[in-house]
This record gives structure tokens, sequence and C-alpha cells, in this order.
């Protein structure tokens, strides 16, 4: 299968209506988690190689349970269309595209076990704990339309295939190392200090990013906290960005007029020679 993620400006998603919850649940306290972020700002320039982030925090219990920590990072939504080769006789050709909306940019599910030792099937889906539960905003119902300048694009209309085409959007999105499922990434350095590393490639999406810390006990969770985190380029290349993606018509016609100045350049020390 071929993916290609698509530009933020061309469309916004709408809110969307997943079937998983990451809300704290009732019975989830705030008050049994301390949480923070070494750094809640990560500046991406020209000579940006990637990051890396310690989430830290401390877990107040009155007794002495014993306790599991999930860390779950979600960067920004992003769309994705999907295509895949099929076979017609002799020739391979191009499926229609799939497009899924609403899927993280940037996903990481760090626990302190297996999530399978932590808590059940149940809550991993309601939570959206670990890669198999990932939230992507899907439609039931079959549609082809005309998106992205494509004709006769399939939205969401895969039906069967539906976990075929998720299982695709996750191994791609992991080979570029944008999804990462670390069952042993939450590491307790005390008896109630714990640490995550969370590690960002180069081609992390810019945006606002969310860290959600869950407590659990005997398989239920009992505790939440939220940080934030913005990925934001800086500089010059901040302002190129900006440009290209709220005045693309003024990005583009700078783009021929420096093409043209650049060809008419060319020519001048050509003909010099």
């Amino acid at each position: 299968m071929v993916a290609a993620s698509l530009p933020p400006e061309v469309t916004a998603p709408a809110t969307p209506v997943p079937y998983i919850e990451t809300q704290p649940a009732a019975g989830v306290s705030a008050d049994l988690l301390s949480t923070d972020l070494t750094q809640n700002r990560i500046e991406v320039s020209s000579s940006f190689q990637g990051a890396k982030v310690i989430l830290y925090g401390a877990v107040f219990q009155p007794e002495d349970q014993p306790s599991d920590v999930v860390v779950i990072i979600r960067g920004p939504q992003a769309s994705m269309r999907l295509i895949r080769k099929v076979k017609a006789g002799a020739v391979w050709l191009n499926s229609r595209p799939v497009v899924f909306e609403g899927a993280p940019g940037y996903y990481m599910a760090a626990s302190s076990q297996p999530l399978d030792r932590i808590t059940d099937f149940s809550h991993r889906r309601l939570l959206g704990l670990g890669l198999d539960y990932i939230a992507m905003d899907t439609s039931r119902e079959n549609k082809v339309v005309t998106r992205y300048g494509v004709k006769d694009v399939v939205v969401n209309g895969i039906e069967d295939d539906y976990l075929d085409w998720r299982r695709a959007v996750i191994r791609l999105k992991s080979k570029a190392g944008l999804y990462n499922d670390n069952p042993l990434g939450v590491r307790f350095v005390d008896k109630n200090l714990f640490r995550a590393e969370v590690t960002l490639p180069s081609e992390a999406p810019i945006g606002d990013y969310t860290a959600e810390v869950w407590l659990f006990r005997d398989g239920q969770p009992v505790g939440y906290s939220e940080k934030k985190l913005t990925v934001e380029k800086v500089g010059f290349e901040r302002f190129v960005y900006t440009v290209a993606h709220r005045h693309a018509w003024l990005y583009g016609l700078a783009c021929v007029f420096m093409s043209m100045g650049m060809g008419a350049l060319a020519s001048r020390l050509f003909r010099r020679g």
C-alpha cells in the first residue's frame, strides 16, 4: 500500500465522533498523579534532527497498593490517503484511494508493563491505549466522492477491508517512526516516582500534542493527568511554513517568480560562457 499525508490546509477534519473516549471516566481522580514534561515547547528549524522529552511524575497513594502507569502521547490529527495495487488481468493498477480522517499524526504508548497485563480489552479500547485502539475518524457509510482533486475517492467506505487498511496506516506510520508502542517505556525510579522518554523524529508533525497519563490499580483506571506539548517552526522556516499554509496563492506566486528569475539568471550566465 502507498500512503500520503494530506497537507493541513487542504482540509480541516470535522470534530471526530470516535468510538474511543479519551477523557477521565467517573471515579478517576486527578489528585493521585502529579506529572510534568522537561519541556513544553520544541522548536523546529532547518537543522532539526528530532528531539527527546522526558515525562516524569509521582503517584500519591495513601496505602501501599501496587500501581501501573500508562503514558499516551497524541500528535495533531492528520488525514491520510492510501492506495494499493490490484491486479486486473495481466496489468497491475492502483485501487481507489481510501482516506482516513482524524488519525493522530504522532502516537506513542508507553507503560510500566504490557498493556494486556495492566487492564482488560474493554478499558484499552475505551481509553485508546495501544496501537490497536487508536481512534481514527471513520464513517460507516459508503461514500464515493471527489476529494483533494481526485475523482471517485472512497472515504472510509471500506467495510470488511477496514482492518486491513487500518493496519496499513499503523504499519506505515510505525515505519516512519511516528507510531510507537513500548510496553516497558514507563520506569519507576523510586517507589512512587516514574519517568518515560518521548522520542520525536525529524518528521514529527507541527502542532499541539497531548500527553495523557493514566494510573491503574487492580486493572481499573483510578488516576489521570494531562499535559500539553507544542512543536513549532521558528525563524525563516516558520515564515515560509506560515505563508505556504495560510497564503498558498502568494507562496505559489513567489515560487513562480523565483523560478523565472533563476531561469533568466542561468540563461545570462550560459550566454556569457
